[in-house]
């Protein structure tokens, strides 16, 4: 599968204004750090055996994600730009019974994944990697939200369109 690669990114601020505000009406603030929750998600995703024998890749860039995120529900009463925005819930343990479809997906992007939440109709899990590339993955297929979490929350909370994960030929 091909990653898109990242545009230039053209902001003085952490996020735009639309996300800074979901983010706070969510709870977030800069320097929210709940390494304790991200260690018990981290605990419990790192014994959790799928019935076939999978596990869960555990890895900085999601325990970090974890850590900062974790436990918030994001929306945005905004119109979106391309599409409607999409609310997020931020809990590693929404792909629990997920190792395979996470580690196939890894397999194909030549790296680990570790799950990271789900968009708030609960249709589509949110995956990051180990560089902190983060993904959707939903009936339709698997969506690059971005090569950040902060750039994730813009991709679905500001509703632009995701980029579908495609497979390069060879």
């Amino acid at each position: 599968m091909t990653i898109p690669r990242p545009g230039p990114h053209h902001s003085t601020t952490r996020f735009p204004v639309p996300v800074d505000a979901a983010l706070r009406a969510a709870g977030w603030r800069p320097g929210r750090r709940d390494i304790a929750q991200a260690e018990i998600w981290a605990d419990t995703l790192r014994d959790h055996r799928s019935p076939a024998g999978h596990r869960h890749a555990i890895f900085p860039a999601a325990v970090e994600a974890w850590a900062e995120f974790g436990n918030l529900h994001i929306t945005s009463a905004e119109p979106g730009r391309h599409i409607a925005p999409t609310g997020v819930h931020i809990d590693p343990l929404r792909g629990l019974h997920w190792p395979r479809t996470l580690s196939d997906l890894g397999r194909a992007l030549d790296t680990a994944i570790a799950p990271l939440g789900e968009e708030d109709n609960g249709n589509a899990l949110l995956a990051i990697d180990t560089e902190g590339r983060v993904y959707s993955i939903d009936h339709s297929g698997d969506w690059y939200l971005g090569p950040t979490v902060d750039a994730a929350l813009t991709t679905l909370i500001t509703g632009i369109r995701p980029q579908r994960l495609t497979r390069t030929p060879g």
